[in-house]
């Protein structure tokens, strides 16, 4: 069986998730003087809450551990994550208990995904550093599991091999839509998004270029984890070699003081995206990713289409 129908037998959440909008960015295209024609894939769309590229892939994530009669999702983040809002969320709509561990200290008064956090049910657990985490949740699944109950671990960002999956399926959703775009600009953290449309792309056979933009490592350490994504990717899909010869492009060069803290850049990019667009970045991870894409824009060298993966986030703005 070829790997792409594979991809296409995983099991997925009962839950709808239609084809989030493809739209062009006509005048951010004019403010940036470029010849490129300038889509954006609206995945801070998704509905359910409050969308993101976490819920896109607890779509196969959380779907696998249903299969495995999971009771309990635990999973991990900043005190501001992302995927952790999103892992509640999930667990709050199918029903499952959830944990969080976040590094970081408790708000006085919680706000943006720390707030929905609490809203939506989950038993938010705090440690002081990130070294602290696994433990941490290996704790929490031990203390359920001696309860009686089925828990899950998800690690950081859902950026396994099921995640990167959601993300190689979203290709095939957005060649329903669209032609294969000339570039894919995104943003880049614990690897599983990028790893996912790269794969996605080498299943399709497109000569699409996939840049992700750092929001905080390196990029030879991020370059590594999609490398081990795909690699564990290829063996849920019993292909191996399928993504072996993927070329994976990082620009950490927008990462600025480091994580979620705003450049100059990024901030222009959040303005400019809002004021033309009206379409809302977040500062720790979408804001830069736009912030390299204009980079590219201005120097010339995006041709033909080139589209904006929007991973959400945008919640952050009310922290």
């Amino acid at each position: 069986m070829p790997a792409l129908e594979r991809l296409g037998q995983l099991p997925r959440l009962p839950l709808t998730l239609a084809p989030t909008p493809v739209e062009e960015l006509a005048r951010l295209r004019q403010a940036l003087g470029t010849e490129s024609q300038l889509l954006v894939k609206r995945d801070d769309a998704i509905p359910l809450g409050f969308g993101g590229n976490k819920v896109r892939k607890l779509h196969v994530v959380a779907a696998q551990a249903l299969a495995e009669g999971a009771d309990t999702l635990i999973t991990t983040g900043g005190v501001q994550s992302n995927h952790a809002r999103a892992t509640a969320a999930v667990a709050a709509r199918l029903g499952l208990g959830c944990v969080l561990v976040a590094n970081g200290v408790p708000q006085a008064r919680p706000t943006a995904n720390a707030l929905l956090d609490r809203l939506l049910g989950a038993d938010v657990r705090y440690v002081s550093a990130r070294e602290e985490r696994d433990p941490a949740m290996q704790q929490a699944a031990a203390e359920l599991r001696a309860a009686g109950r089925n828990p899950c671990v998800i690690p950081l960002g859902a950026s396994t091999a099921h995640g990167a999956a959601a993300y190689a399926l979203a290709v095939g959703e957005l060649l329903q839509q669209i032609s294969a775009p000339d570039t894919i600009v995104l943003s880049s953290s614990s690897g599983g998004t990028q790893a996912g449309i790269l794969a996605g792309c080498a299943l399709h056979r497109l000569a699409t270029r996939v840049v992700g933009v750092s929001a905080d490592d390196p990029a030879p350490a991020i370059a590594d984890e999609i490398r081990r994504i795909l690699q564990d990717l290829g063996r849920l899909l019993d292909a191996p070699s399928a993504f072996t010869n993927v070329s994976i492009e990082i620009d950490d060069t927008r990462v600025g003081g480091g994580y979620g803290i705003a450049t100059p850049e990024s901030t222009e990019a959040t303005e400019l995206c809002a004021r033309r667009e009206a379409l809302f970045l977040d500062p720790t991870y979408t804001a830069k990713a736009m912030a390299g894409l204009m980079a590219l824009a201005r120097a010339g060298t995006l041709k033909g289409t080139t589209l904006f993966w929007h991973t959400g986030g945008q919640v952050a703005l009310f922290a």
